[in-house]
């Protein structure tokens, strides 16, 4: 095989956990459509019909206006869409109230957070160990601000209490704290008054913070099954928070590329401006299409469809692990992930990158822990992750995907010991 040289002016950009994984199952033989294999690795749900759940949408007309270019924040009327979701969703009785001019639409939801990583200013920006893998590169590429890493301890069922939160904004001088809300991929949910205690201290502490809730309508801990910080907040053009969503998770649709961001009007501003030099704007037709479904009233529909489906995956897919000899620091309270400890394993499949390669030769995709281990710039390089024994199991799958993933995994591991 002849190795193209790197061209001098580029540098190496490494691939994200996910797309690392997809890639060496790809080599192997992967293809979306093939049953053979239990996609476990992918961030992606299931997208066919669930009981209970609204009609999927098939088809898409496209007018002759949809061949334009959208506006770089989205078209009109799905921002006001999006606004009037939020204010139905968590914000009745409340005198301050979203509007069009808070929300941005985007193409994507590495776009939408890449988009509000550009506008921000030289801060230090704190974010957690694990998160999302994604975040490794989105806050390196920014030179302007300075990512602080916030380590949650395992041994707590990675908990982080208000106070801790307060001292590592003050102690630190954080501007800004970047988290994914439940947490992809440990699946810890910050939720209720806890939520809003987190929210308080933003505003007070003049910190922004920037909320992943792109599974916030996968939530098992507790009910409503829907769970977002809009529902804190008490000045929408003040309160230093910023909520990042879309259709790819929480409506099923992750081909459609639909995402949005909802914030202080100044804060979109500054995003559509960064979007008009990093990605020009989304999909016309789709963000058209989008208007329809996007309500308070299909959002509690699927929501509760999502419930009662993906909740008896989870059910499965942790007592199948568990069954096996995973561990887990905290069964999942949101998300569609199960964080396993694979530690109390035979020893030759106890490192998460010696259990990712014998599940491929299963067929079955799962993502090393190493990945999470969020590391902006590679200044740890060389050390070991803390995440060396963990690996990440998805439950977007069909059922059906999962008991093959246990039975093939079982299987293994028992013929390990």
């Amino acid at each position: 095989m002849v190795r193209l040289m790197q061209p001098g002016a580029f540098r190496t950009v490494p691939r994200t956990g996910v797309i690392y994984v997809m890639s060496e199952a790809s080599r192997l033989g992967y293809r979306q459509d093939d049953p053979a294999w239990s996609n476990l690795g992918q961030g992606m749900p299931e997208a066919g019909e669930l009981p209970g759940a609204p009609p999927r949408v098939r088809q898409v007309q496209i007018t002759d206006a949809d061949q334009e270019y959208a506006p770089v924040a989205g078209i009109w009327e799905l921002r006001e869409a999006v606004a009037s979701m939020y204010n139905d969703l968590f914000r009745r009785g409340r005198g301050s109230k979203y509007s069009a001019e808070n929300v941005a639409i985007a193409g994507g939801g590495r776009v939408s957070i890449m988009r509000a990583c550009a506008a921000i200013g030289t801060v230090n920006l704190g974010h957690f160990l694990p998160d999302y893998t994604a975040y490794e590169e989105l806050l390196d590429v920014f030179r302007r601000f300075i990512p602080i890493p916030v380590l949650l301890d395992p041994e707590r069922g990675y908990s982080f209490t208000i106070d801790e939160l307060r001292r590592e904004i003050l102690g630190r001088g954080l501007g800004a704290v970047l988290l994914s809300n439940p947490c992809n991929p440990t699946g810890k949910l910050i939720a209720g008054t806890e939520l809003e205690q987190w929210v308080a201290a933003a505003r007070e502490l003049d910190c922004t913070l920037l909320t992943d809730e792109f599974y916030s309508h996968y939530i098992w801990s507790q009910q409503p099954s829907i769970v977002s910080a809009a529902e804190y907040v008490e000045d929408v053009d003040r309160d230093p928070v910023v909520i990042f969503d879309g259709l790819t998770k929480n409506w099923r649709y992750p081909g459609w590329r639909t995402t949005w961001i909802v914030a202080p009007k100044p804060v979109i501003e500054a995003a559509a401006s960064a979007g008009s030099f990093l990605d020009g704007g989304g999909s016309r037709p789709l963000q058209r299409a989008a208007v329809e479904i996007v309500t308070a009233e299909h959002a509690r529909s699927e929501g509760a469809a999502i419930h009662a489906a993906f909740g008896a995956k989870r059910d499965r897919l942790v007592a199948g692990l568990r069954d096996i000899g995973v561990r887990f620091d905290v069964e999942p309270e949101g998300t569609f992930y199960a964080w396993g400890d694979v530690s109390g394993l035979p020893g030759s499949l106890r490192n998460c990158d010696d259990f990712f390669r014998m599940a491929l030769e299963e067929k079955v995709i799962t993502v090393p822990g190493k990945f999470f281990d969020v590391d902006p710039g590679q200044r740890r390089l060389g050390r070991a992750s803390r995440f060396k024994h963990h690996v990440r199991f998805s439950f977007g799958p069909a059922m059906a995907s999962l008991e093959q993933a246990i039975a093939r995994l079982k299987a293994r591991v028992g013929a390990a010991r």
